[in-house]
């Protein structure tokens, strides 16, 4: 037999291919029959002896680990950080060195207050963390897509977190914060209330993940190779435009899809379209925490992009999906205490208490301290130490000694490095032991008033709307009216609207300041959604609705216009099976008009044949899809066959300029006029 003809262990090749398909046991051991356990007799006992049922079951009661007590439901992708600006001046860390260097990255989006069995569009914080394998280490960069947080001090997070999941009495409600229980923490913690304008703000319902900022959240040290220090915050500004959804709009997705995130990010990697963020950062020295209005130790505040600009120094790519949803974005670790060379931490003491929380979690997570075996957590450069042992080791130090000092020259094993070792910032700490809050922590309110003059009218009434609805779920009116009585502190405006949506008719006194607020604040338009969205309709959906029959030359046209764009189309049709257009070509149904409601989609369009269109007026599921299109502001495209439809839904009397009549020579003009995504004129007109 000639050589080439052989596999792996001197085997025939084809018997070598067979093998690598065979089913085995975890040990190795090839399985005969995975249908069937081994019995006394056809219809005998089971035995004990059957080591291939026992293992499979065995390993099937085990295959569930701890979920995350929050960030639960989560999301992992896979992709690189290239750097576009070498910071030597202000950093030592390698990653930060050389211009055009990628950075292998594992990037985790998540949902807080939810369990891993929660829907998506879930009115929620979501968390932004990034694990960077560098040169010199693994850093973990975790943040959220808010900068700031609802409480100053890490001892207040595990009240945080119960009074926002289920009540230990009832087991509910799941993945929500309208109930009595948190807003009766928040209103009794003023600390919180600049956190909730952002949670109560579109920003807790992002239309994607890939549409959304992220931020590190806390003050951090950048160290050069001099030991020299500045302050910096970082920031994650999305290539593809900021976007969220409606808060109708996100409760009839969570119905339609519940993981409406995870596919949308799914889907846009698998069809190549890589979303990508700048990372920025703010960069500040002590004169200038000296002289900012608030103290940037508090993770309650920000520092407005006008006083402190954003410095673009690189970019991340997502471009690949995990290939194991849990041997990767279910155990991987992140720890903010997984810093490199070049970043350190200051005395926030928010930050200080993750520092030991998460580290903590992860034990109790993963089983054990040797996580950082496993792959998604494992550094990518050389790692040598004296650890051992423990639960379920995968590799040990070799030789003789397992620990340091010690005499044994070259075979001793590593040795510590004072010139490329981390070293931590020499600040001077002094002051007495006590349990205390700053009084520099003590302004709760300016930076929310400055939040909501920055909003424009139409953010203004989604706010308020997010705090009418979940205040409205809290059964006790005291809790209503204490958490009013902080939001007249923050804007007379805000606190009118909720009132009345809420019904109050006598106004509570307002709140007493711990600190008298800042009144002239500046707005920032950074901190608006609207003001910084996209200008093109590359990465958003279409959903266009067709019949058999309709024009085949205007579908096309129109398929054309939007993947030009860089937009994806789905077709929806009253059948799965799809349509056969005017030209008897045949188009493959991407969803059913029951199963795909306009909710999902950024923009819809309606081209029916003429016989068809009084049809599918009578439809109940068709005259959603136009009337909560319509309601939602999003852009109606339509022919003269739907106005059956469009009358049916109760919009045909009520046409504006977002609604466009489509023709075969019209669709790069219906492009052009989806790029502002919504029409939000219509909502202004609207009762809400």
């Amino acid at each position: 037999m000639d050589r080439n003809d052989l596999g792996k262990g001197g085997e025939p090749r084809q018997q070598a291919s067979k093998r690598e398909r065979t089913m085995t046991t975890a040990q190795g051991g090839p399985i005969a029959d995975d249908q069937n356990s081994l019995k006394a007799g056809a219809r005998g006992p089971s035995l004990l002896e059957d080591h291939v049922m026992r293992e499979k079951i065995f390993h099937f009661d085990h295959e569930r680990i701890p979920e995350r007590v929050v960030h639960a439901r989560g999301y992992g992708v896979h992709g690189h950080f290239e750097l576009t600006e070498a910071i030597p001046e202000l950093s030592c860390a390698d990653i930060f060195q050389r211009v055009g260097e990628k950075t292998p990255t594992f990037t985790r989006f998540s949902t807080v207050a939810g369990n891993k069995g929660s829907f998506d569009v879930a009115r929620d914080v979501r968390g932004f963390a990034t694990k960077f394998y560098t040169k010199e280490g693994n850093w973990d960069l975790v943040g959220n897509n808010i900068p700031v947080f609802f409480i100053q001090d890490a001892i207040k997070f595990p009240d945080l977190v119960h009074s926002v999941k289920p009540a230990p009495d009832r087991g509910f409600p799941q993945a929500q914060s309208a109930h009595d229980n948190f807003w009766d923490f928040i209103s009794l913690s003023p600390e919180a209330v600049h956190m909730t304008m952002w949670q109560m703000s579109d920003r807790a319902i992002p239309r994607s993940f890939r549409f959304m900022e992220g931020f590190g959240v806390h003050t951090f040290r950048l160290v050069n190779a001099e030991g020299q220090s500045h302050y910096v915050k970082f920031h994650w500004k999305p290539k593809q435009g900021l976007q969220s959804v409606v808060w109708n709009e996100a409760l009839k997705i969570n119905g339609a899809d519940p993981d409406f995130h995870r596919r949308d990010m799914w889907d846009a990697i698998d069809a190549g379209d890589f979303p990508q963020w700048d990372l920025g950062i703010q960069v500040f020295d002590d004169d200038f925490a000296d002289r900012f209005e608030f103290d940037i130790l508090d993770a309650t505040k920000i520092i407005p992009e006008e006083q402190v600009p954003v410095r673009i120094i690189g970019t991340l790519t997502l471009d690949a999906n995990v290939d194991n949803f849990f041997a990767e974005t279910e155990q991987v670790a992140f720890c903010t205490q997984n810093i490199v060379r070049g970043v350190d931490h200051t005395n926030d003491p928010l930050l200080q208490g993750r520092n030991f929380s998460y580290l903590d979690t992860q034990l109790k997570r993963l089983g054990g301290p040797n996580f950082t075996h496993i792959p998604v957590n494992a550094p990518k450069c050389p790692v040598h130490h004296f650890q051992q042992d423990g639960h379920m080791a995968m590799h040990n130090p070799k030789g003789r000694a397992n620990y340091e000092p010690n005499s044994w020259g070259e075979d001793g094993g590593p040795r510590e490095n004072p010139e490329i070792g981390f070293q931590s910032y020499p600040a001077e700490v002094e002051g007495e032991k006590q349990r205390t809050r700053t009084e520099t922590f003590a302004d709760h309110y300016s930076q929310a008033r400055q939040f909501w003059i920055s909003q424009t009218e139409v953010e203004q009434r989604h706010l308020a709307s997010g705090y009418i609805f979940e205040l409205s779920k809290c059964q006790e009116e005291r809790i209503r009216l204490r958490m009013l009585s902080h939001l007249m502190n923050v804007h007379d405006d805000l606190a009118r609207m909720v009132a009345e949506g809420l019904g109050v008719g006598d106004m509570p006194e307002p709140a007493t300041p711990a600190r008298a607020p800042i009144t002239d604040l500046p707005p920032s338009d950074a901190l608006s959604i609207l003001k910084n969205g996209p200008d093109s309709f590359r990465g958003r959906k279409l959903g266009l609705y067709l019949s058999d029959g309709a024009d085949a030359e205007l579908v096309t046209a129109l398929e054309d216009a939007f993947r030009a764009e860089g937009a994806m189309v789905a077709i929806v049709a009253p059948h799965i099976q799809g349509v056969t257009l005017s030209d008897g070509t045949a188009r493959a149904a991407d969803e059913k008009i029951d199963g795909g409601p306009s909710a999902v989609f950024d923009a819809v369009a309606l081209v029916f044949s003429d016989d068809a269109g009084q049809r599918v007026a009578g439809n109940p599921p068709s005259q959603d899809f136009v009337s909560d299109a319509f309601a939602h502001a999003k852009f109606i495209g339509w022919t003269q066959a739907a106005m059956p439809l469009l009358q049916a839904a109760c919009v045909a009397a009520t046409m504006d300029d977002g609604m466009i009549e489509l023709s075969r020579d019209s669709a790069g003009d219906f492009v052009n006029t989806c790029r502002k995504l919504r029409f939000w004129e219509r909502e202004a007109e609207l009762a809400w």
